[in-house]
């Protein structure tokens, strides 16, 4: 692929490789194993001597396709599909983590990633600090001997607080850490994280990538140097990978990548400010509001503000919670990047695994609501947005 071809020519023919059977679209191989010609050469592939598929738990083509193209978008030299975007999560982590070491990341991360990191991790010695990445200092004033990693989502989820990578990227080569961001809300269309200096950036497949709610799926991209380790060693061994389905799925939805963001964004920033002018809301957080504290950074390190907005309610928690129920055309569900607009309550839903003091100090409110803006005409969300509204 030519690095010259524009992102959204590469979401339809990046890493694809030309079939012996001449078929447009890429076939799905749904093999478990592989067999080889001759009991030479299957030794062979098991010692890396000679190239070719073995079993599809260490490579499968479709899935290969998939990964290819995913590391021409973001830029990076590889990547690994995994099973779900905990499953991109926890090789990242795991890869470059092991047991007296020490993890920061962000205040407020997604809900089962904050368990991974506090529950999970802790059961092998790993020691993990949260603070606000947005605060440079407290990031440097973490760092102990034994750190070894920073972990951030931008935007965050659920309050789409962003980060600046280039600063984050420079602490982390500072003090020779492994960056790792989570890069879902974005896509790589939107930002492109290794770019600034980032070392492994992950994905949630299921939301924006896949785009239509029926696939759970991850991606990490990173240096082969990284990958030998994160696909080799540690998926192969856990085992989370792709189904060659899923990948196939993915790579469907892939097409339409672009156009569908554009949708997104354009409704989300029409949605945005008609929220931001309600009486019945508070405030609302979203990266394209001039009065949100990271939108200098939309046009530079983000090309766009995305599909997902959080706001806060003139409302206490009983009142949020008759709202969301009462709402017209909005699914009560927990993902984003659907086709279908989605809302949901992080203090009880994704963000449970938090306790009230923690999500006190990640931002997370009672009041909070999280909105994924689908593909549907914008009049019609903002019509029944204003009808919730005026029923509080």
């Amino acid at each position: 692929m030519q690095e010259k071809w524009q992102q959204a020519t590469q979401v339809i023919h990046a890493g694809h490789i030309p079939n012996e059977h001449g078929a447009l679209v890429t076939p799905l191989c749904q093999s478990a194993t592989f067999v080889f010609d001759n009991a030479e050469q299957g030794g062979a592939r098991f010692a890396g001597e000679e190239p070719g598929f073995i079993y599809t738990r260490l490579g499968n083509p479709t899935t290969a396709e998939l990964e290819r193209k995913i590391a021409a978008l973001e830029g990076s030299d590889c990547a690994a599909a995994t099973a779900s975007g905990m499953a991109a999560v926890s090789a990242a982590l795991l890869a470059n983590l092991q047991n007296g070491d020490h993890l920061i990341a962000s205040n407020a991360v997604y809900g089962c990633t904050f368990a991974l990191m506090n529950s999970q991790l802790a059961k092998f010695g790993i020691e993990v600090s949260l603070v606000d990445f947005s605060r440079l200092d407290e990031i440097e004033a973490a760092i102990k001997p034994n750190t070894k990693v920073l972990f951030c989502e931008t935007p965050v989820n659920p309050h789409l607080k962003v980060f600046d990578l280039d600063a984050i990227a420079r602490i982390a080569k500072a003090y020779k850490l492994v960056s790792v961001v989570d890069n879902t809300f974005m896509t790589p269309l939107l930002q492109q994280p290794i770019k600034h200096g980032i070392d492994i950036v992950i994905h949630s497949a299921t939301k924006y990538l896949n785009g239509h709610g029926d696939v759970i799926a991850g991606v990490v991209c990173s240096s082969r140097e990284q990958m030998d380790v994160i696909k080799y060693e540690v998926l192969k061994d856990i085992g989370g990978v792709i189904s060659p389905h899923d990948a196939w799925l993915i790579l469907r939805g892939l097409k339409t990548l672009d156009v569908r963001l554009q949708r997104h964004c354009d409704s989300a920033e029409r949605v945005a400010e008609f929220l931001e002018g309600h009486s019945k809301v508070s405030k609302v957080y979203y990266p394209g509001l001039k009065t949100h504290c990271g939108n200098g950074l939309v046009g530079h390190q983000m090309k766009r503000a995305g599909g997902v907005i959080a706001f806060e309610l003139e409302a206490d928690l009983q009142a949020s919670i008759k709202f969301i129920n009462q709402l017209e055309l909005f699914s009560i569900a927990v993902s984003l990047g659907d086709a279908e607009s989605l809302i949901q309550h992080p203090a009880s839903m994704t963000h449970s695994p938090y306790s009230p003091e923690e999500r006190e100090k990640a931002g997370i409110t009672d009041n909070l609501l999280r909105i994924s803006i689908g593909l549907e005409a914008v009049e019609d969300i903002i019509f029944a947005l204003d009808k919730g509204l005026a029923a509080l």
